[in-house]
């Protein structure tokens, strides 16, 4: 094992032992990019060896940093981020809880359906995974408990509904993906409806069967009324403007009248217009609104700063070459190489969050996925159709990285604003079998690409 080989497998390993730390990701990854380009030039200078490295690398950094902050599309970041946060301080979720409680009251798991239901419409219009959690458990874990709900089914619904976010565009994580591996933002939008959508029936269907295999743990409420002309009215009334929302957003960006940074802009707006419509809008919720969109941002950005430097030391190592030949090398197929793939992802989704993954680990794998061969007929249209693909793949799995412990980010939201008698042990329990039907629907993307692609062919086809 040459010396560039040595150091690129020490780079990931201080940068997942000094996760535990807890110093800021983007300390690590920054002071880790200086620190090995230090030590590579160190070897070349007293070793003799030639590692690639010098400090003229770090000057690169320079040049990435000035095309990321050039470029238009990363607009749309902070301004879906703000639509987000306002449409959390607008009210329309406690309207749509209200409302959808009866449509679906005599239901067997009604409330736990109503929930995975809001879940859908948020993760649709806002897509930050702890306004979504925080918010799902505070107004229904009160009603769940009094209703009689099991509480790990409860606490399951809760964490798995509110984390529907990070896959269902406008996805944050799936504008930063485009950027990364150069892809059409529309292409990825278009090609997570269908595989959010099911994932979300896949959560109702388990419900439902849930609710008949034990009739105990999700109770129907002896006061509920039937269904009436005037629920379904109220409903109607409650879901429409936020349906318009999503509608104009992801309708303008498909529909190709809008690019995916003008469409950030109007849904920011129309954000606001719905918080004033439901007279939740005041100087003080703009303020707080604001300055989360500027903490989440800039923590965002700052990640962004620290894996270029990360990244750019990695590849000047070789590091990109040697995980390519590492996997294409392996004995497994190109499905196979595929499946050990969405592994290590899955796994490191217990230790890392989904940005540094992201932004280190799948602009390294994009080459494999080219060099595996694969090709999928009949979606020429669509700019590079395996790489949609895989991307989505990688977006589901990552999806279970808000769930898995110990570090599932989704759990600790809803353990923050539990009943201190609600222990991180039932939440555990509660997300087994949500993860486990996030592992079915990764299955079902694998074998059926069709999912994925369609949409997008169709739309431009």
């Amino acid at each position: 094992m040459d010396i560039n080989a040595i150091l690129v497998i020490a780079m990931f390993l201080s940068f997942i032992a000094l996760l535990f730390t807890g110093f800021p990701v983007a300390w690590v990854l920054g002071g880790l990019g200086i620190l090995f380009a230090f030590i590579g030039q160190l070897a070349d200078t007293y070793f003799d060896t030639i590692t690639g490295l010098d400090y003229l690398t770090l000057g690169l950094v320079v040049n990435r940093l000035y095309k990321i902050m050039d470029n238009w599309i990363l607009v749309a970041l902070p301004m879906f981020i703000f639509m987000g946060i306002m449409l959390d301080k607008s009210g329309v979720a406690e309207r749509l809880m209200h409302s959808m409680q009866e449509l679906f009251g005599r239901v067997r798991g009604g409330l736990a359906i109503t929930v995975t239901a809001i879940g859908i419409i948020l993760a649709a219009s806002t897509g930050i995974i702890g306004a979504s959690v925080v918010l799902l458990a505070v107004m229904s874990l009160p009603a769940m408990t009094k209703q009689g709900y099991s509480m790990p089914l409860a606490l399951g619904t809760i964490a798995s509904a509110g984390t529907l976010g990070i896959l269902i565009p406008p996805s944050i994580m799936l504008v930063i993906m485009a950027d990364q591996l150069a892809l059409s933002v529309g292409d990825l939008f278009m090609g997570a409806v269908i595989p959010g959508l099911m994932l979300g029936g896949l959560y109702i269907v388990y419900i439902l069967i849930y609710g008949l295999v034990k009739p105990a743990a999700a109770p129907v409420p002896v006061d509920a009324k039937p269904v009436t002309w005037p629920i379904v009215l109220n409903v109607l009334r409650a879901v429409l403007p936020t349906l318009l929302l999503i509608f104009v957003v992801l309708g303008s960006i498909f529909g190709g009248i809008a690019t995916p940074t003008e469409a950030s802009g109007v849904g920011a707006l129309g954000a606001t217009l719905l918080a004033m419509y439901n007279r939740k809008f005041s100087l003080r919720v703009l303020h707080d609104v604001v300055r989360g969109t500027t903490n989440t941002t800039a923590y965002i950005f700052a990640i962004f700063i620290g894996a270029t430097c990360f990244a750019l030391v990695l590849r000047e190592l070789g590091g990109d070459e040697l995980i390519e030949s590492f996997l294409t090398g392996l004995p497994f197929g190109p499905y196979g190489i595929i499946f050990f793939i969405l592994g290590v992802i899955f796994l490191l989704g217990f230790f890392l969050d989904w940005i540094e993954i992201t932004l280190i680990i799948l602009p390294l794998l994009a080459p494999v996925i080219s060099a595996l061969g694969i090709e999928i007929d009949g979606y020429g249209v669509v700019d590079n159709p395996e790489l949609v693909w895989f991307v989505m793949l990688v977006a589901m799995t990552l999806q279970t990285s808000f769930l898995t412990p110990p570090v599932g980010f989704a759990l600790f939201y809803l353990k923050g604003v539990c009943p201190p008698e609600v222990r991180l042990g039932d939440i555990y329990r509660g997300v087994m079998p949500f993860i486990a039907l996030q592992l079915i629907a990764l299955l079902i993307l694998v074998f059926w690409p069709q999912l994925v692609l369609w949409l997008p062919a169709n739309a431009y086809g």
